[in-house]
């Protein structure tokens, strides 16, 4: 059987970036991801890439920022006062803090710069920009 829009898949894979670091993996969560083709329920790449496999196939492709989570968005950095974030821990760039939307929505934002009394955060996807290299398996 093909994989087709409306088929609910199983799959184990393993994403990387083009030097080899391993960003996600199946087999660290202890199952397979499992989505419906056609639900958006995952990047459109992937689920492109997924499309007329079949059961026990495996298969290597690369995504560009295009086909995953996008280019980065300049608009989505933000600065904000150091005096409207917690004194504890001191902000240091890469750092993750969690934000809530008006709806109560969690958006993780990354610290991309810190100066005297600014703090600028980046809402960009942290894979944004990225080039994503999957080796899967249909199961």
């Amino acid at each position: 059987m093909v994989i087709k829009k409306g088929d609910k898949v199983k799959i184990e894979y393993k994403g990387t970036f083009d030097d080899g670091t391993v960003f996600d993996d199946s087999a660290k969560h202890g199952k397979p991801l499992e989505f419906e083709i056609g639900a958006k329920q995952v990047i459109p790449g992937f689920e492109k890439s997924v499309i007329g496999m079949k059961k026990g196939e495996e298969k290597e492709f690369k995504l560009s920022p295009e086909e995953a989570y996008g280019t980065p968005n300049p608009d989505l950095v933000k600065a904000i006062p150091k005096d409207k974030l917690p004194k504890e821990p001191e902000p240091q760039v890469g750092m993750v803090l969690v934000m809530r939307s008006p709806e109560g929505q969690e958006i993780p934002a990354r610290i991309a710069r810190v100066s005297k009394d600014t703090v600028s955060i980046d809402l960009n996807h942290p894979l944004a920009g990225r080039n994503l290299n999957f080796k899967i398996k249909i199961v």
